[in-house]
């Protein structure tokens, strides 16, 4: 969009951009990743039913927690027998990298500790990267339309999950989406040889355990491996 130009004491100037600018580049930028978002929460609704989840359970786990890796460990945990507080666990484990990410932000952000707190529940992997300027700040605006977009079509393609009768979610290989998502993460992420080590390490202790402890267990113990690839940033 070219921006528009006056004259002010003969000097041709640029009109000043929107207010809503950085919103509206946020919803923009965000289409295409809603689509994956729209098809990952989608499985994710077919496989809670699957599991025994009422679709009014797994639509509000989806509006509230807005977390699909915590959504499908908990999810996944629970249909194979765990306990819950293995299941929780394990989820808060997974969606624990929402922490350091929060302290990152949290300077972006404005008011005080509680309108930052809730500003901060909007950041998702995506518009937490995308929102990013590079130089340790972020813009705020260009990630609430970001994510704006990214939970519509997550608590939509939960919705549309949980209604579409008679959806195997084996036979459409439903199932395998979100591990295979984040394979594809880890793929990216142990190029670095450190922490190649770690998921490794990790990976052995979680085979090791699965024999002797209920499921959901091996997940909470093997994941202290990560306290090894911390200590990189401890230095």
């Amino acid at each position: 969009m070219r921006a528009r130009r006056r004259a002010r004491g003969g000097v041709v100037q640029p009109a000043r951009p929107r207010a809503d600018e950085p919103w509206r580049r946020g919803v923009r930028d965000s289409l295409p990743f809603a689509t994956a978002s729209f098809v990952l929460s989608l499985s994710f609704g077919v496989v809670a039913v699957e599991s025994g989840f009422s679709p009014v359970a797994a639509v509000v786990m989806s509006a509230v927690v807005y977390g699909g890796a915590g959504q499908f460990a908990l999810v996944g945990i629970l249909s194979a027998g765990g306990a819950l507080g293995s299941a929780v666990g394990a989820a808060a484990l997974v969606n624990g990298r929402f922490v350091p990410m929060g302290f990152a932000l949290g300077p972006s952000l404005r008011g005080g500790p509680v309108r930052r707190a809730l500003e901060g529940q909007t950041s998702i992997d995506v518009s937490w990267t995308m929102a990013a300027r590079g130089d340790g700040t972020f813009d705020r605006t260009y990630l609430f339309g970001h994510s704006a977009v990214q939970y519509v079509a997550w608590v939509a393609g939960t919705l549309a999950g949980v209604l579409v009768p008679g959806m195997d979610a084996r036979a459409l290989g439903l199932d395998v989406i979100f591990p295979a998502f984040f394979l594809a993460l880890l793929v990216k992420e142990v190029r670095n040889g450190r922490r190649l080590v770690v998921a490794l390490l990790a990976a052995a202790i979680a085979f090791a355990l699965v024999p002797v402890l209920p499921p959901g267990a091996p997940v909470l113990v093997a994941s202290v491996a990560a306290l090894v690839g911390l200590r990189e940033n401890w230095r």
